[in-house]
């Protein structure tokens, strides 16, 4: 007799037609399959959880807790009325602002569908300065002093990119971070110091292994050396280093550990690892077979697995944040002897529900002081350090965060997820969109929000 089966009723999107229809997550032998029906289309069952820890024990309670301003109004039901509208069930972490369209790679996957042939022909043009300008004004007034990522495309590929982090900083937003390829950087000296100078505090790098096989097969050409030098100019900079793995199974997914022993050997220039499963945006005919699909808890395992325990999987917390389905997350003290020691870390699944805002706010503190480079101290004195000395001394500087997210495209969306995002992109026009909806695609490419409202 099967004990280990259980129906959740949620709500989705249908992938042919995006039209919203009703869903449930069911779990059943240790595997959570999200299942929705379209009377148009069919049926669609996609795994969503597989693995340990079981998805009933992760599971973290919160009080909803709705943006203090909201752009839009509550009509259309959710997700057709983000802007964000006020059934939105979380504060603004982090928002996305994109300052180009451009892109000098031509990955097979991608958010914004850069830099591939056809979308070439028809790129937009970078937004002005000035444009620019008054989209983070809007956010500020609306996102209040959240955390802020540029990205692309390539942002990169703009010249005036400092000029665009240093309206940033002076527009009152604490944390700057820029999502990149390392591409240009890794090639032109001094531009990280440049990038520094102006206000960037970390670099979300592109990483999605130590082997040209694996770049080669996702990014379309071998990458390794680029990217290491990527991490050597940012670093020396001052730029604190996330490396930002697209985990594809067959192609990296047995790479996982390797990735995470890089990261701690350039410990405390490499801030953190955040594993991300590949998701489907883009134009997809037919459904992407199981296989194809890799979920946070077998991310985890992996980890276990492949570094010979440095890691456990039992180390990982849901997210404070998001949705407790949408992440995990530990922290680390790199030692001398290159083991990692897990830091205390409590979690509350178990505990009474907390107020969305709290985790917001923990949230965009932990990722400002945790991305950014590490704090240089002058010590004053000349003394040698003992043991404890330098032991307290590492713990300051020498913290690793390991992380993952999962991101939902039309076969996964749950809108119980969605209304829990923390992660916002500004479109256009100034509105924020959860990120997950502004990139959602059907089968045939069609977007709910990307390009709709420039």
């Amino acid at each position: 007799m099967d004990t280990d089966f259980n129906i959740y009723e949620t709500a989705s999107v249908c992938p042919v037609c995006l039209k919203r229809i009703s869903a449930q997550r069911i779990t059943e032998n240790g595997e959570t399959r999200i299942v929705k029906k379209c009377i148009e289309h069919g049926e669609f069952s996609t795994p969503v959880w597989r693995g340990e820890p079981h998805i009933q024990n992760w599971a973290r309670p919160k009080i909803p807790s709705a943006p203090p301003v909201t752009d839009t109004a509550a009509s259309k039901g959710c997700p057709f009325d983000c802007g964000l509208c006020p059934e939105h069930n979380q504060h603004t972490c982090t928002t996305l602002i994109e300052i180009t369209w451009r892109c000098d790679l031509n990955c097979k996957i991608c958010f914004a569908s850069a830099g591939n042939s056809k979308s070439q022909t028809l790129v937009r043009p970078d937004p002005t300065i000035d444009e620019l300008k008054d989209l983070l004004k809007k956010v500020r007034e609306t996102a209040g002093p959240c955390n802020l990522q540029l990205s692309g495309g390539e942002p990169a590929v703009r010249d005036d990119l400092p000029q665009i982090a240093t309206i940033a900083k002076e527009l009152g937003f604490p944390f700057v971070q820029i999502n990149t390829n390392g591409l240009r950087v890794a090639r032109q000296e001094g531009l990280a110091k440049l990038w520094a100078d102006s206000g960037v505090d970390s670099a979300f790098l592109q990483f999605d292994g130590t082997r040209d096989d694996i770049y080669e097969s996702i990014r379309g050409r071998a990458l390794i050396k680029e990217k290491k030098e990527a991490i050597k100019n940012l670093t020396d900079a001052g730029i604190g280093v996330v490396l930002v793995p697209t985990i594809v199974p067959g192609v990296n997914d047995d790479n996982i550990g390797e990735i995470l022993k890089l990261a701690i050997s350039h410990s405390p220039g490499i801030r953190g690892v955040h594993f991300q499963p590949v998701s489907y945006f883009g134009r997809y005919p037919e459904s992407p077979s199981d296989k194809s699909r890799i979920t946070l808890p077998e991310i985890m395992s992996k980890l276990e697995e492949q570094t010979s325990e440095l890691v456990h999987k039992a180390d990982f917390l849901p997210p404070a944040c998001e949705h407790s389905l949408c992440s995990f997350h530990s922290n680390y003290m790199v030692m001398e002897n290159g083991k990692l020691k897990k830091l205390s870390g409590k979690n509350e699944a178990c505990c009474a529900p907390r107020p969305a805002s709290e985790g917001a706010e923990k949230s965009r503190t932990f990722v400002r002081r945790q991305w950014a480079a590490p704090a240089v101290e002058e010590c004053g004195c000349k003394k040698p350090l003992d043991d404890l000395d330098r032991f307290i001394q590492r713990a300051k500087t020498h913290i690793l965060a390991v992380s993952g997210m999962a991101f939902q495209d039309a076969w996964t969306l749950d809108l119980e997820r969605l209304r829990g995002c923390c992660i916002h992109v500004a479109s256009a026009n100034g509105k924020l969109i959860p990120f997950c909806a502004y990139n959602l695609t059907s089968m045939d490419g069609s977007s709910l929000y990307r390009g709709q409202n420039d």
